[in-house]
């Protein structure tokens, strides 16, 4: 864990990258002096041609990596929100079999721009970059589809604060927490993007 002073890898050292969530933000960098080393280390693991995905902050240190601007969005989602691929998913190696829209997990306040050179692959009524892919082997996902029961109860538990009422794009405690149904369909969009993913290191 880097903000804990440990040391990041050689890009030598591993075969694919996966960023996740936190609760800072990218250009927060006075408060998170890590975050400095942590970008040059996603751009150095891009320019390698490593498989990289990010997901929530993951993804918008990615577009700053790739010299995309990443600010705050005009509204905070938070909770189950449907997800809608461009036509130019419909191009992807990772997204172009999933369905036109989906259902999934969002906790965001900020947003980020499409990096020059990427392909925008999916919205949502809340945000309009809400992924994209840069080359063959670069992912980012505002959304979540890695999240759990158990996983989105913590955050819940965590982070109910934020959970301000009379927001369009913010859902109650028990909204999010009493809908199940969107669990395992994004599970099998997870492991299905994460096998391409290892595909492209194979092939």
């Amino acid at each position: 864990m880097i903000y804990e002073k440990d040391l990041l890898p050689s890009t030598d050292d591993f075969d694919m990258l996966v960023i996740m969530g936190g609760g800072m933000s990218v250009y927060e960098e006075d408060t998170h002096p890590w975050l400095v080393a942590e970008k040059r280390f996603i751009a150095e693991t891009i320019r390698r041609d490593k498989p990289v995905l990010g997901i929530c902050l993951g993804a918008q240190l990615i577009a700053v990596a790739l010299g995309a601007a990443v600010y705050k969005n005009k509204y905070k989602e938070i909770g189950w929100f449907p997800v809608t691929l461009t036509d130019e998913a419909r191009y992807s190696q990772f997204v172009a079999d999933w369905p036109d829209s989906f259902n999934a997990l969002h906790w965001h306040g900020d947003t980020f721009d499409i990096p020059a050179g990427a392909r925008w692959t999916a919205f949502s009524a809340a945000t309009k970059n809400q992924s994209f892919e840069y080359g063959m082997r670069t992912v980012g996902l505002q959304y979540h589809i890695e999240s759990t029961p158990e996983s989105v109860a913590r955050l819940v538990s965590s982070c109910s604060n934020e959970l301000v009422s009379g927001n369009l794009y913010i859902q109650s405690e028990a909204e999010i927490l009493c809908y199940k149904k969107g669990f395992i369909p994004m599970k099998k969009q997870l492991f299905n993007m994460l096998d391409s993913m290892v595909d492209t290191v194979l092939s």
